[in-house]
C-alpha cells in the first residue's frame, strides 16, 4: 500500500517509488483488502506485483523506507552500504513499527492504512530532493511486496 500512496501524493514531484519484499512472493498481486482500501482512496493499486528485493536496488535507492526495526536489520546484513539511506517509515510519527496485516481483519488493515499515510505525510515533507525510494515489506509472505512495499 505505501508504494501506491507516495505515487498517489507525491506523482508531481518526479521521484519514483518502488516495492519489494525482503521475502516476497514474486509475481502475486496485491492483498484483496489492501486493493479496496486503496480503491477508496481513490487509488488503482491493481497492476502491483510483488517483487523480491535485490542489493541493487538497495544501492540505487535515494531513501529506503521499511515497515519493522526487524527490517533495518536485515537490510544492513543485505547492503551495509545502504544502512545511512535506511529507515522507519514511521519515523517522525512514533518511530513504530508498522505490522504486516497479511491474512487479517479489515480493521487491522485500516489501521495498518492510517499508520502508512500517517508516515507517508511525514515523509513527503523531507522527500522533495529525493527521486528514488524503495519500501520494503515483511520477512514473512505479505500482501504483496511492501512496502521495497507494496503496502
Amino acid at each position: 500500500m505505501a508504494e501506491h500512496l507516495f505515487r498517489h501524493h507525491m506523482s508531481h514531484t518526479g521521484a519514483r517509488f518502488t516495492s519489494a519484499g525482503i521475502g516476497a512472493l514474486v509475481g502475486k498481486p496485491m492483498d484483496e483488502m489492501a486493493l479496496k482500501l486503496l480503491a477508496e482512496h481513490g487509488i488503482d493499486g491493481a497492476d502491483h506485483r510483488a517483487r523480491q528485493l535485490s542489493v541493487s536496488m538497495l544501492r540505487e535507492a535515494d531513501l529506503v523506507l521499511t515497515m519493522e526495526r526487524e527490517h533495518l536489520k536485515t537490510l544492513t546484513g543485505i547492503a551495509p552500504e545502504a544502512s545511512g539511506k535506511t529507515m522507519l517509515l514511521d519515523r517522525w510519527v512514533s518511530a513504530a513499527d508498522i505490522p504486516d496485516p497479511y491474512r487479517q481483519s479489515r480493521e487491522a488493515f485500516e489501521h495498518v492504512f492510517g499508520m502508512i499515510e500517517q508516515g507517508m505525510r511525514k515523509w513527503m515533507t523531507y522527500m522533495q530532493p529525493v527521486r528514488n525510494v524503495v519500501a520494503t515489506a515483511a520477512t514473512r509472505p505479505q500482501m504483496g511486496a511492501s512496502a521495497a512495499h507494496s503496502w
